[in-house]
């Protein structure tokens, strides 16, 4: 006789609407835009409620890598698939940040949002890009190379640099899967230590409602709204662009690794929520690793591909640097010949590795660009500098889907990603255990010599198959 089985994957209890943090969020942000706009100076003040709450993220991202990238290294069979996963994740970080380049080309020049405009340089105030313009030159290739090598490894903590973390997690990772038997006891307390880091995460995501109030509160009252009605032109067609590249090129992407970008969306609304309301898709790192290994990519992938995607993979930055490249080149008349747009293309896909996910980087990142390329006015960054603040938030919004896509796709690529996993996460079931390195859906006890079927939500079993107590037919619900 068959004993009830035990579900390895349970539904997530229900909650009442305002219990869902994704609508606290929301709520935060609407609040926020009502107070920056109706008090202004209340707003501006509200500014280090935003600030706080990225800095206690920025606190737990450097412990999140390095136990995510390390335990993960260490735990693999075959080491030599660290340097495939990089070199899977690489190939797709040029493909797809070339793509969104072009794509911010193209509509670019069929829209033309800066057509008409017709701008005196003179009449700009140039001082106000100067300091953009001057970190700009401080970046170089050898650099930004030699920046990812940390001085020392406390140092990397400390600054809190991402690719620093992550450059020292992957040689810690290796280290400890190369000394043996002598490792796994390091590797086991690190695994342990897991948990509770991540659970830390969880208890830092109960502040992002207050952060994401502050930081939306300060951006309507310094601003305006009215600042975006200026150059509406402009933020349209950046938002359309985005949408564009999220939709049709990612979400082709999707589909055709066998999942769709409408379920990831929703799967991750709470971090795209979050990096709606602080313009910074580093508030939600800790917290979308945590869902991409949840979905069921394997933590190895997950570590590697999601913090070197925060400097490799920024299609919104990408969109951003083109599109806004051409918009001062229409909006100050200057022509750009087709060698002009190409010598743009190739500058930009090299200044915009290394941009970091946090606000206003791709201003500098854009600052970068238009000091190589002579032909469009760097002068004419102070045109868009009043609404950079409102293209920031869709740049990290576009900055996180992207990254979320590279690990589920990567991770497919090297056969680490389940996919039964990932239709129960997508359809909202809630796993088993937590990112402990577990299994999320394990087998139920059997008191028998035989081993009884398991039926998981997600998947029905036919009377006849639960009869027989040997055969289970997959059906989808």
């Amino acid at each position: 006789m068959l004993t009830p089985l035990a579900p390895s994957v349970k539904r997530a209890p229900r909650k009442t609407l305002f219990a869902k943090p994704y609508v606290q969020v929301l709520v935060a942000i609407l609040l926020g835009v009502a107070v920056g706009h109706f008090y202004p100076q209340i707003g501006e003040n509200l500014k280090p409620l935003g600030d706080a709450f990225i800095k206690l993220v920025k606190m737990i991202i450097a412990p999140v890598i390095f136990l995510t990238v390390s335990t993960g290294i260490a735990g693999m069979s075959d080491l030599q698939k660290v340097g495939r996963v990089a070199g899977k994740a690489m190939v797709y970080f040029f493909t797809f940040s070339t793509l969104a380049l072009i794509v911010g080309l193209i509509v670019g020049n069929v829209i033309q949002p800066g057509a008409g405009l017709n701008i005196d340089l003179t009449s700009l105030d140039v001082q106000a890009v100067n300091g953009y313009a001057s970190k700009a030159h401080e970046q170089s290739v050898t650099g930004f190379l030699m920046n990812m090598i940390p001085t020392t490894i406390v140092g990397a903590f400390v600054e809190g640099d991402i690719l620093q973390v992550l450059f020292f997690s992957v040689l810690f990772g290796i280290a400890l899967a190369m000394v043996g038997e002598s490792g796994k006891s390091v590797l086991s307390f690190l695994q342990d230590l897991t948990a509770p880091v991540f659970k830390l995460v969880g208890i830092l995501m109960k502040a992002a409602p207050i952060g994401a109030f502050g930081a939306m509160a300060f951006t309507i009252g310094k601003y305006g709204i009215g600042s975006v009605a200026n150059l509406a032109m402009l933020v349209g067609t950046f938002y359309l662009t985005a949408f564009l590249f999220v939709f049709g090129v990612l979400g082709a992407v999707c589909r055709y690794n066998g999942f769709s970008i409408f379920s990831l969306i929703r799967y991750i609304k709470e971090e795209l929520l979050l990096v709606l309301g602080t313009s910074s898709s580093e508030a939600a790192l800790p917290s979308l690793m945590e869902k991409m290994e949840k979905a069921g990519a394997k933590r190895s992938v997950v570590g590697l591909v999601i913090p070197t995607g925060y400097s490799f993979n920024l299609d919104g930055t990408n969109i951003y640097m083109t599109l806004a490249a051409l918009f001062i080149a229409q909006a100050t008349n200057t022509d750009l010949s087709v060698g002009d747009q190409v010598l743009l293309l190739l500058v930009a896909m090299l200044s915009s590795k290394g941009a970091a996910g946090v606000t206003g980087a791709g201003f500098v990142t854009l600052a970068a660009t238009l000091s190589v390329v002579p032909a469009v006015p760097v002068a004419g960054m102070a045109l868009i500098l009043g609404v950079d603040r409102f293209m920031s938030e869709c740049r990290a919004l576009t900055n996180l889907v992207g990254n979320a896509v590279a690990s589920l796709v990567v991770a497919r690529w090297e056969g680490e990603l389940d996919q039964a996993q990932l239709k129960a996460a997508f359809c909202g079931h809630q796993p088993a255990e937590t990112s402990t390195g577990q299994p999320l859906i394990t087998p139920a006890p059997s008191n028998s010599a035989a081993s009884l079927p398991v039926e998981s939500p997600g998947w029905s079993q036919t009377p006849d198959d639960r009869a027989a107590g040997s055969k289970q037919t997959l059906a989808g619900r």
